[in-house]
């Protein structure tokens, strides 16, 4: 077990190596793919600043505390994003055009083998670095001390958002395996993602419940900010057993997909 983790680990840093190396020699392309995202992220802190100058607090969050949430939720999207986003080309058009037996004939896990095809995607890299700014920027602005728990807990938070993103992603992608293809579902399951970047309780208590128990976005970004700006921790406790529940059932999803995955023949 040891040796086959050692073996992937040495993979994605080769191949993560290959990719930094295609995107210094197509400059443009990966400039463009930052500055599209930038100018994406930039609207959305203009509409905070716009609605925050007729309130003084959403839901009981100030404003640099909803450019916090905003900044964490960046962080868990761009790690997802780094490794995961080949997964939309798998709900587009892997299983219709019947591309998908390529990733079959190969002595390596066919899920990591379709990620790896797009590793370090350029919009990853921008959404890492802003998130990262506006986290930094906004925790200056309200003096935020965090405490020893609360460090030693701020990457294994990103990293279990990051798993989640990526175990709903494999969800919705793997059920192109059925309906050949899944691509306006995951559309609109990544649109309502974006709803974990703000303060939960500004929804409907349907849907909080549906993202925290259905589609567990809030565990991504909210429930972790919480914890940073205000110790709360009644829903952090959940945080480990859903991200791993959440990736045991996309990853079961996928191989049963893959079991029945037939070419099309086209």
């Amino acid at each position: 077990m040891i040796a086959v983790v050692r073996r992937y680990l040495r993979l994605t840093v080769l191949l993560c190596g290959v990719s930094m190396h295609r995107l210094t020699a197509y400059r443009m392309d990966f400039a463009v793919g930052v500055a599209s995202f930038v100018i994406r992220v930039g609207g959305q802190i203009a509409l905070i600043g716009l609605v925050y100058r007729y309130v003084d607090d959403l839901a009981g969050w100030g404003y640099h505390q909803a450019l916090f949430l905003l900044g964490f939720s960046l962080l868990s999207r761009a790690l997802d994003r780094l490794f995961t986003d080949q997964l939309w080309i798998l709900a587009w058009q892997l299983v219709r055009s019947g591309e998908f037996h390529r990733y079959l004939i190969r002595p390596v896990n066919p899920l990591y083998l379709l990620l790896s095809e797009r590793f370090m995607y350029p919009e990853g890299i921008g959404e890492l670095a802003l998130g990262l700014a506006i986290t930094l920027a906004s925790a200056g602005a309200l003096d935020l001390h965090l405490d020893v728990a609360q460090w030693l807990l701020f990457v294994p938070m990103v990293v279990c958002g990051a798993v989640i993103h990526a175990s709903i992603k494999t969800l919705i992608a793997s059920c192109s395996f059925w309906s050949v293809s899944s691509l306006p579902v995951l559309s609109a399951v990544h649109q309502l993602g974006e709803f974990g970047s703000y303060p939960l309780g500004l929804y409907h208590p349907a849907l909080q419940a549906v993202l925290t128990w259905v589609l567990p976005f809030a565990f991504t970004a909210y429930i972790p900010a919480r914890y940073l700006l205000f110790g709360a921790v009644d829903g952090l406790i959940w945080l480990l057993p859903v991200t791993a529940v959440a990736a045991a059932v996309a990853y079961g999803v996928f191989r049963i997909g893959v079991n029945r995955y037939e070419m099309t023949g086209s």
